[in-house]
């Protein structure tokens, strides 16, 4: 059975420098002083303000009041106590020489009183060993403060790395990306104080939130590698493909190139093997790497033969997804190692027979024929490519419109290269038929929508707002009539006779003060005095307020002091300064 000193021991080994340590601290701290244990309890403290954890302060004057209240006999350890007094005994011996050396003619007189006085002082200091000396005291402190602030200082840098860890326990739920982030930086600053322990410690508690993350064990494992320590390295590696990330494809592959840098070659196809049968079958990564892997070995029909399984078992499949992209990248692996471009064609036409043509594929297809030697068989691309970019009933499911324009871009490019002047023209008016007037359409119909809508918001925006709306210019002026183009006046009008009367002199009309609230629009400034005529608009004897006579034209020109009266209750325009005039719609155009 554990004592329970032993037992928190054990648990500060693993989280004593943690930044959330305090818990663990907290509770040493209240068995200790149930247990009278001041040195020890002393030293706990000690061992507390050297770390940057959370509530430092608090740890550093519950410190002094412990030692402010106890004696320093009862709070030194073994070697501070004997440290202690040693140095007592030896200052006398030190004062006793300095004191004789200049006065050597009555040294005998003084020899004897020199040493009843220093056998004096030692024997006081030894009986007050057991009290608290103001200097001592300080000096004790003083050692503790220094641990203090040092701590303090780095965790003024860490702290805000600290707070953003809002999880710092495992859990199922996906952690955010400012979470994520966070972790990487705060690696990136740690690494970089160059501190061994504290990034052991750090990576520690990452792995513990970011277990479920293949990204973090990954960058775990390449750290201790890179600081020499192998046996960490695999153990973490150990830790993330047998427990925590077993299921996850990438961390196999990469456990799979680490053994294969140290010279497990057994163990890197154990690896890719297990992401082959159980953890992710198919997996095009995988098998590429694995391919490549062989390659590198020199065990070149190895990695033809892996490409084969692959296919075989995908063309097992009804509509692989994964089938045409491994015919395209067996293609290509086998010119680009073995420079057969004849069996590189066989592979391609072999995938011709066997797939649904894609834009991936056909992208794929045409990157390949881009590196073989001349001359380059070009011709069957075109039929393959129409059928993908042509849409039709029996090809819609294939590719999506912009993947169809993405791939005749592709197509026109690569002609470009390697085509001739006919094929470049063919291709970029089949692009033109197909892709141009539709994007034209869609442009021009985005655009209208768009104006459309400002427009109404512009109105919106504008509307009225609790204030009687402004009367039309043309009621503002009654003989505005003689004013209007000649086309207007031209038209023959029938007017209601009883509403017939001479022209007398206006007065100056209420409603036209009101006009002053068209500044807030910002289309007339609020000194504009002479409104401009109305578009003139056929007018049918309904409107029967004008006279039967026909009016000369006349100018009319308010007078200063009514215009002024007249707009006076209007706040808001008289406070407007006199700007540009703007448009009506503001945002229309």
């Amino acid at each position: 059975m554990l004592l329970p000193g032993r037992l928190f021991e054990r648990g500060l080994v693993y989280v004593g420098t943690d930044f959330l340590a305090s818990p663990l601290w907290d509770k040493y701290i209240e068995y200790e002083y149930m247990q009278q244990d001041w040195s020890r309890l002393a030293m706990i403290y000690t061992r507390i303000l050297e770390n940057p954890i959370q509530n430092l302060d608090r740890y550093f004057s519950s410190f002094k009041e412990l030692a402010e209240t106890r004696p320093l006999s009862e709070l030194r350890s073994a070697e501070e106590s004997a440290a202690a007094a040693a140095a007592p005994a030896a200052a006398p011996a030190a004062f006793d020489a300095s004191e004789n050396a200049p006065s050597e003619s009555d040294g005998k007189a003084d020899e004897g009183k020199s040493q009843a006085d220093g056998s004096t002082e030692q024997s006081s200091i030894l009986e007050t060993a057991g009290s608290t000396d103001p200097e001592e005291l300080k000096k004790y402190i003083g050692i503790r403060e220094a641990m203090y602030i040092k701590a303090k200082e780095f965790e003024s840098k860490v702290i805000g790395f600290e707070m953003t860890i809002r999880r710092p326990y495992f859990h199922v739920r996906p952690l955010n990306v400012a979470e994520l982030e966070n972790w990487h930086d705060y690696l990136d600053f740690i690494e970089r104080d160059g501190d061994f322990n504290k990034v052991v410690k750090l990576y520690e508690r990452c792995v513990v939130a970011c277990a479920n993350y293949p990204e973090y064990w990954i960058r775990y494992v390449l750290s201790m590698e890179e600081r020499g320590s192998k046996d960490l390295a695999d153990n973490a590696l150990a830790r993330a493909t047998q427990i925590f990330v077993k299921k996850q494809p990438e961390i196999h592959i990469f456990a799979a190139r680490l053994k294969e840098q140290n010279g497990d070659i057994a163990g890197a196809r154990a690896a890719f093997q297990l992401v082959h049968s159980e953890i992710s079958p198919g997996l095009l990564e995988a098998v590429i790497k694995h391919a490549n892997m062989e390659q590198r070995l020199g065990n070149l029909d190895d990695a033809f033969s892996l490409y084969e399984q692959v296919i075989a078992v995908e063309k097992g499949k009804e509509n692989s997804t994964l089938l045409p992209l491994l015919y395209a990248q067996y293609a290509r692996f086998t010119y680009l190692v073995s420079g057969d471009a004849e069996k590189a064609r066989r592979i391609v036409v072999e995938g011709l027979d066997h797939v649904q043509l894609s834009k991936p594929f056909m992208e794929a297809l045409i990157h390949f024929e881009s590196i073989l030697p001349r001359p380059r068989q070009i011709d069957y691309l075109e039929p393959l490519v129409e059928k993908v970019v042509k849409p039709n009933a029996d090809t819609q499911n294939i590719a999506s419109s912009t993947e169809r324009e993405e791939l005749s871009l592709i197509y026109i490019e690569f002609l470009g290269l390697f085509g001739d002047v006919k094929s470049i023209r063919k291709a970029e008016d089949q692009h033109a038929k197909l892709f141009l007037p539709r994007r034209s359409t869609s442009e021009l119909r985005k655009r209208s929508a768009d104006d459309y809508l400002s427009s109404d918001r512009t109105k919106m925006a504008k509307t009225y707002n609790g204030t009687p709306p402004a009367q039309p210019v043309s009621n503002a002026y009654p003989n505005a009539q003689a004013q209007w183009s000649g086309g207007f006046a031209a038209q023959p009008q029938t007017w209601p006779q009883a509403q017939a009367a001479p022209a007398q002199p206006q007065q100056w009309n209420p409603a036209y003060g009101q006009q002053a609230a068209y500044g807030a629009y910002g289309g007339y400034p609020a000194g504009y005095t002479t409104p401009q005529a109305p578009t003139p608009v056929p007018q049918t004897a309904a409107y029967g307020a004008y006279p039967a006579q026909s009016y000369p034209a006349q100018s009319y020109a308010p007078p200063v002091a009514a215009a002024a009266a007249a707009a006076a209750p209007v706040a808001a325009p008289a406070q407007q300064p006199a700007a540009a005039p703007q448009a009506y719609y503001n945002t229309y155009y």
